[in-house]
This record gives structure tokens, sequence and C-alpha cells, in this order.
């Protein structure tokens, strides 16, 4: 990591309200590093960024600057700048990079490869089995699930990736000292002891609606490719995925009911040209060549009732109350050998509570 006067110098640069990421990159790219440019003075600064140059020596940040160095001084938490060997390679390749991360949790995870997957905080039971299972088998094939930590389909896919025993970065749109949604507060401190929890504001950065889509752009960032599961038309995750498009990753959505409010975000980007996903598989072969897994989950083991169940399914779709008159299984137990079955890559789980054999 950067040395402690060298960080104090990003701190510094970042911590001074008016002075965005684009002013940013114009003065670090003129000058260097950011003690060189404090070091320049007015007058140099002045050259590159005109009269907002100011703020750089008429506003001190010197609390923020000490709060912030003290929290990185504590054990799983750090602050990563655009010159540390940990900065994320993928994010270096996208228009805008942050200029530091605040990061709880082993920060190398942000430079493993990944798969986005984001959908609705109003997704529907189905929605958020189907993005739990597939972020379990995709963390169990060594992808990273990056989301983030919103209610609905972002909890459930980083619960997946914990389940699998994989890896998970959250990126939140709130200061790094902060755990919101307040529901989720067992999840991101799971996620900040066995994964990732990553900021680019402040700390102490309150829940403000206009940094949530700016916090999307490093979700898609950090990730090869970007799943939509459920998403209304206007949904914050049909950002994501736009912002995935202009990076050049590659974007996937699940398709659904078309009476379903949160499928016809996802049917329209199928439209537009996003990768219909059926099963873990479709994006596998898709992204392709990353190392194989390192999880420690344990293989699922066969029960006595799989062959039951893949007889009553047959090789057309099902849906779970036709199979469970056929298989004579409760609901529950049903449901918990059908997730066990698709993460052994036997069936795939279809929009509508519907089930198909695969092989």
């Amino acid at each position: 990591m950067i040395d402690d006067d060298g960080l104090a110098a990003w701190l510094r640069l970042t911590l001074i309200p008016g002075i965005g990421g684009e002013t940013q990159r114009k003065l670090l790219a003129a000058f260097g590093l950011p003690a060189a440019i404090f070091a320049a003075g007015r007058l140099a600064a002045r050259a590159v960024v005109g009269e907002r140059a100011d703020l750089l020596f008429d506003f001190d940040p010197a609390e923020g600057v000490d709060r912030s160095r003290a929290w990185a001084a504590q054990p799983g938490q750090h602050i990563v700048t655009l010159a540390d060997a940990a900065y994320p390679p993928a994010l270096l390749e996208i228009a805008d990079p942050p200029t530091l991360l605040y990061v709880r949790g082993d920060p190398a995870l942000l430079r493993q490869r990944g798969l986005a997957v984001v959908g609705s905080r109003n997704a529907t039971p189905q929605g958020m089995q189907t993005a739990e299972s597939l972020a379990r088998t995709l963390a169990g094939s060594g992808l990273a699930i990056v989301s983030g930590l919103a209610l609905g389909i972002d909890a459930a896919a980083h619960r997946g990736a914990l389940a699998a025993g994989g890896a998970t970065v959250a990126v939140i749109g709130t200061g790094a000292d902060r755990l919101y949604p307040a529901r989720n507060r067992e999840l991101a401190l799971a996620i900040a002891e066995h994964g990732a929890i990553v900021s680019e504001f402040p700390l102490g950065t309150p829940a403000i609606a206009a940094n949530f889509p700016r916090r999307n752009r490093i979700i898609s960032g950090l990730a090869r490719g970007v799943l939509v599961v459920e998403a209304a038309p206007e949904s914050g995750s049909l950002i994501t995925a736009r912002l995935a498009a202009e990076q050049g990753r590659e974007v996937f959505a699940i398709p659904g009911s078309i009476h379903s409010p949160v499928a016809r975000g996802c049917h329209k980007l199928i439209k537009q040209g996003a990768k219909l996903v059926e099963t873990a598989q479709d994006i596998l072969e898709e992204i392709g060549d990353f190392p194989a897994s390192t999880a420690s989950a344990p293989a699922p083991t066969a029960s006595p009732d799989d062959d039951a169940i893949l007889g009553a399914l047959g090789h057309d779709p099902c849906n779970l109350d036709d199979l469970a008159e056929r298989t004579g299984l409760a609901t529950d137990r049903l449901l918990g050998e059908l997730l066990t079955l698709e993460l052994a890559g036997r069936i795939a789980a279809l929009p509508g509570n519907r089930y198909q054999r695969l092989g």
C-alpha cells in the first residue's frame, strides 16, 4: 500500500468539495501525484483546471484526512489509490475510474475475474431463488460475484456466493463506514469478513439517491459481464447494463413471464442484444477462460428422491405444483432437492417457477 504521507495527499485531493473525478484526473495527468499538485502551487494548478484550482488551496480537509487515515489503520480496512498496485486493473479500463477506493475486507478480490448480478429490489421469490442459485453455481466455478448490497436480487446474489464459499464484492453508494440498508446489516458484516465491501465515497457519506447510479459504473467495471435477473423497464439495473455495454462488458438477462412487471426490463435488454440466460452454463460458455474453482463448498450429494424427480420432470419444462403432485413430495423438501439437482447441473430453473431436465 502507499505510504502514509502519500495517502494523506491522495485523501486531501479527493476530499475537497467541488473537485470531482474529472478534475482530479486532469491534475494527476499534469503533475503525476497529488503531492506534486500541491507542491506546484496555485498558479500552476490554475493553468490546468482554471479557477477551480483555488479550491485546492482555499479548503483544508484535514479533519477528513485524519479520520480516513485512522479508519484505514484498522484491521481489514484499506484505502486503495490509482497509484496502488492493489488497484483493480479492470477499473483502469473504464472512462472514469474512481481516484481511490475504501475497502472493507480483502482488496485482492477486486482483481479477481467477476460477474455482476443485479436486479429488482422488489424481486419475486422465484427471482431471488434464481439469483441465489446462479450466484452459488458461478461462485463455485471461480467467478467473484459483484453486486450492490441492495434488497432483493443483490442480496440474494451475495448470499449465493457466500454459501458456495466463493468470492463476493459489494459496491455501495454510501461511505464504507456505513451499512445500508439496515436490513442487510448481517449480510454486510458477512461480506466484510469473507469478501469485500467497496466505496468511492468519503467516510460518513449517507444514502443519497444520486450516488447509487454513480456507483453502478464500478459494479459493471469490476466484472466481465452483468447479469440482470429481474428488472422493471425503468430500473436502475438497466443503468448498470447500459454502463456495462459502454465499458465493453457482456450483458446477460433472464427472461420471465410476459405478465410480470419485473420481467419487462430483462425482455427489453434481450431485444437490444443481451444474451438470454437459462442456466449458469450459458454464462460460463460466454465468459470462459478463468481459473478453476477454489471454493471450499462441498459437492452436492445424491438423494434417493433424485431419480424420482428426474423421472417426473421428463424432458419438457414442468412447474413446481405439477412436479409436487407427480412426486408426492412436500413443496419445501422438493425445493431443496431441486436446488441440489440444479447445483449438480442436472436440471435448470426456468422463469415462472418451472424446471427442466438437462442432458
